[in-house]
């Protein structure tokens, strides 16, 4: 029998997952709205498409089932979702507040691993006990590792792209890059969707599992999916423009020409890491992006004032959301 909690949780889940696509809407679209290519309006409809079609393409779940694995089994109750949930959206929407483009993605591993600490803490057992430390190390590498692959790729392309072009006449050269921005801004999407979904996907399996209606062994029921990505979908046609505005301009100035280079290296990031079921923030991977093409021009063209701003964003943004969800965990236990 479903029970109310269970019930509440999905909902938290698939709320958390629509505000994420508007929270992370702007990683998608903060480069094709800044150089005019779309509009905002336009640019959140294209964005949207493309989360959703990734429904069609990402099938073997493997960044759901590394989320899924970041506390031991034996560790996660539908109290313990329930805290990390309120803790994770709590997060986000203060950071969506204040156009801080932190990621969501940490937002809801902190969030988890902190209440299910919480959780073995007053069992009386070791607090870091309850972490599964293979997958969690591993995602909390990439805090580092994504946005450098990202600015690297970014880096990389920009230079191709730059002597493949220098011939070409600039007017000629800047009606493509527009048009090419198209293609790398639904490649990002596309990206987006696929990893981004997948992490409420194996919350919403494991509180299945918790709930008793599946077992851990069980294949995923296709609602699940569906439900996840149509709500990113619908997240990212809301738009975050505070965010909008810190990707696209605060960074550094980005033309047509650099927009396809930072979209193009965030999409290819995204589709290795998710190749191999890594869990990395679409945030961090577009801001290294960014910062790469920028420095291609040179390194006074990026804002690192801002840069360092965000980095200490991306730092606090697991164990806050760890305190959070452990103090909810607790008022949880204690009053109810």
């Amino acid at each position: 029998m479903v029970t109310t909690l269970l019930v509440i949780v999905v909902i938290l889940a698939i709320a958390f997952d629509y505000i994420n696509g508007f929270h992370d809407a702007a990683n998608s679209i903060a480069t094709i709205v800044s150089t005019k290519v779309l509009s905002p309006f336009q640019a959140v409809l294209w964005a949207a498409a493309f989360n959703f079609a990734a429904y069609f393409y990402f099938t073997d779940h493997k960044v759901a089932n590394t989320i899924a694995k970041t506390v031991l089994e034996e560790y996660i109750t539908l109290e313990v979702i329930f805290a990390g949930l309120v803790a994770a959206i709590g997060w986000n929407l203060f950071t969506w507040y204040y156009g801080v483009p932190s990621s969501s993605s940490h937002t809801l591993i902190g969030g988890f691993a902190g209440a299910g600490m919480a959780h073995a803490f007053i069992l009386g057992d070791s607090a870091v006990g309850a972490i599964n430390l293979g997958p969690t190390l591993q995602i909390i590498s990439f805090i580092a590792l994504a946005p450098l692959i990202g600015m690297f790729i970014a880096v990389v392309i920009t230079l191709l792209i730059i002597n493949i072009s220098k011939r070409a006449k600039p007017s000629v050269a800047e009606w493509w890059f527009r048009k090419l921005q198209l293609v790398s801004s639904a490649a990002l999407s596309f990206a987006h969707g696929g990893n981004d979904a997948q992490k409420v996907m194996g919350i919403i399996f494991v509180a299945m599992v918790a709930g008793g209606y599946l077992q851990s062994g069980d294949p995923m029921p296709e609602w699940i999916p569906l439900t996840c990505y149509s709500a990113i979908a619908l997240g990212t046609m809301s738009g975050g423009w505070k965010i909008v505005k810190t990707m696209g301009t605060k960074i550094t100035k980005v033309n047509a020409l650099e927009g396809v280079g930072a979209e193009t290296a965030a999409a290819v990031t995204l589709g290795i890491t998710e190749h191999f079921g890594i869990p990395v923030s679409t945030t961090h991977t577009i801001t290294g992006s960014i910062i790469g093409v920028g420095v291609v021009k040179r390194v006074s063209a990026v804002r690192w004032g801002v840069t360092i701003s965000l980095l200490w964003a991306w730092i606090l943004t697991i164990p806050v959301s760890a305190i959070l969800a452990g103090i909810t965990y607790a008022i949880i236990h204690y009053l109810f």
